[in-house]
């Protein structure tokens, strides 16, 4: 059975997909290179954000870490979480074939809306997850205005 070859022409027009298979195998390049390729990055942990009818939540998932790991800052009406999680893992005798977990310096910041009292924010820390918590202003009530007849 004859098979039939692709002419010159077709071989030497340019596929579409060419740089897509290039960063394709760049990519696979740099996988056989080792891990270490994908962990430039800054460690964030994940954060939550809540409105509650007393005030506002914030929620950071922090395993490993201890409350003396742990910043909390107030700027202004910018709080910022902060710490450092340490690498505790030991070389001697090890050689490692997968390292997801990450270690480094972390900051997450996040800014208050002004209906909360600065006075009122406290943290509590269990299970590797911090709670950041903040009542509003008694003056921030939601009020009704009416509107006037002219």
């Amino acid at each position: 059975m004859n098979i039939p070859t692709p002419s010159k022409t077709a071989a030497s027009v340019r596929s579409p997909f060419q740089p897509f298979q290039r960063e394709l195998s760049r990519f696979f390049d740099e996988l056989e290179s080792g891990w270490e390729a994908f962990t430039d990055f800054r460690l964030a942990p994940s954060m939550d954000v809540a409105e509650t009818k007393e005030g506002m939540e914030i929620s950071l998932e922090l395993p490993g870490l201890s409350r003396e790991d742990v910043k909390i800052s107030m700027d202004g009406d910018l709080l910022t979480v902060s710490g450092e999680k340490k690498a505790e893992r030991e070389e001697k005798d090890r050689r490692y074939r997968l390292v997801e977990r990450s270690y480094g310096e972390f900051s997450r910041s996040v800014r208050l809306p002004r209906s909360i009292d600065p006075a009122t924010i406290t943290a509590a820390m269990a299970d590797g997850v911090l709670r950041i918590t903040g009542t509003k202003r008694p003056d921030a009530a939601t009020k009704t205005i009416e509107i006037q007849a002219s």
